[in-house]
């Protein structure tokens, strides 16, 4: 069993307890315009170009077989319909502008690299975090890779949108100690149109999780625009209150990473037309923190 991971990033400190290794995991089934990892999304290997690395020599263009590359002046052109992902004009590169996102990995190799950072699992209570993307697009690999990491004593996160068959989250279930669950918006229409897919088993899976006694720590992506007026802090917080007032809440800032959908070639939609300031940001924040805990929740700003 193999999986498809586009990053592991060592001594995380905002993806769970301790210092953790966070796996990022390629495909999702969702489509929220603001996502943070776009090269997350796709479930397959793509390409990547950064701007400022490049230096326009021209090496790409000539190595590729299939002359899906071009200079528009400053701007590498990627036709998407040609390239095949061989990676060769990111082997010939020579600034490393060109890069590959996306490797395939055994399990076994997989647990090979968690085992080096055993040291500091053990002594800051920390441990490996599945993020994406949303991992559990890839299941299979995970039902395959958890019980092995949990045969070291390794403590397991998993950072999900909740978006998943019921039985794939039960099946999951046993080997993962914390869910750090993504609530994006309460309205069902609202979150089709910005998510591309129902809410209706995101909800339905945290209940089921929260009712199980699973340790849930609920984050919240803060959209100016999306979901911080006070009919959606309303809405979030009766949804919330059936759940377990107890509940920690993480409050996600947006930040706008359009840099990132350039360097993939794909286009960044800022809300369809509006610009969104620090400013905004901020003040979206505060409100929907302070509405929170007006309600009796326990909120942090960030992972």
């Amino acid at each position: 069993m193999r999986g498809l991971v586009f990053n592991i990033q060592r001594f995380a400190i905002h993806d769970g307890p301790g210092i953790r290794t966070t796996v990022f995991m390629k495909g999702c089934p969702l489509s929220c315009w603001w996502c943070h990892n776009p090269e997350g999304i796709s479930p397959g290997v793509e390409l990547m170009w950064v701007k400022y690395k490049c230096i326009r020599c021209g090496t790409c263009v000539v190595s590729c077989p299939n002359q899906a590359l071009s200079f528009d002046g400053n701007a590498l052109i990627l036709e998407k319909a040609k390239c095949t992902v061989c990676e060769k004009c990111v082997q010939l590169c020579p600034t490393t502008a060109l890069k590959s996102i996306g490797r395939w990995m055994k399990v076994e190799d997989l647990v090979m690299e968690l085992k080096k950072d055993l040291m500091y699992f053990d002594h800051s209570g920390g441990g490996v975090t599945f993020s994406g993307g949303e991992p559990l697009f890839q299941i299979d690999f995970l039902l395959e890779a958890l019980p092995e990491i949990k045969s070291h004593g390794i403590h397991v996160t998993i950072d999900t949108s909740g978006y998943v068959d019921r039985e794939n989250l039960e099946r999951l279930m046993p080997y993962v100690d914390l869910f750090l669950y993504d609530l994006k918006v309460i309205d069902e229409d609202k979150h089709i149109k910005n998510t591309g897919v129902s809410n209706d088993v995101i909800k339905d899976n945290l209940k089921f999780l929260v009712r199980k006694r699973k340790r849930v720590i609920i984050r919240i992506p803060v959209i100016p625009g999306v979901n911080d007026s006070q009919v959606d802090v309303d809405d979030l917080c009766c949804f919330l209150s059936s759940l377990d007032s107890g509940l920690e809440l993480n409050l996600l800032p947006y930040h706008n990473v359009s840099e990132k959908y350039t360097a993939l070639w794909k286009k960044f939609a800022k809300n369809k037309t509006q610009d969104i300031s620090s400013s905004d940001v901020n003040n979206s924040v505060e409100f929907v923190k302070n509405q929170l805990q007006s309600n009796g929740f326990r909120v942090k700003i960030g992972g």
